[in-house]
């Protein structure tokens, strides 16, 4: 029985880590995606520039989530989900608008 705790104690925190990793390793690869569609001129300087709010106010979303006290829930890794998600699709769209930099 104390195997059977420990074991599913450790499953759930490396759980936990695990989907702080993918958050984290997301973020950082639509950051990648602004940065190229700029230097590609994919994205014109406003739309750039929006893309960054909208990643940076869900960065402060994701940080005062955990900053509650009991870290991200269930239902809050779901909701940060959905907004990447929504945030990548912006950022295809924007790169694939057919407004380009001069």
């Amino acid at each position: 029985m104390k195997k059977i705790l420990i074991i599913t104690t450790l499953g759930l925190v490396l759980g936990l880590t695990a989907s702080a990793e993918n958050i984290h390793a997301r973020e950082r690869r639509q950051q990648f995606r602004i940065a190229e569609g700029v230097r590609s001129g994919e994205l014109t300087r406003h739309e750039a520039q929006s893309l960054e709010r909208r990643e940076a106010a869900l960065h402060r979303e994701i940080r005062h989530d955990r900053m509650d006290g009991r870290g991200l829930t269930a239902r809050e890794r779901a909701k940060i989900d959905r907004q990447q998600d929504a945030l990548s699709r912006a950022i295809y769209r924007q790169k694939h608008d057919s407004q380009f930099r001069h």
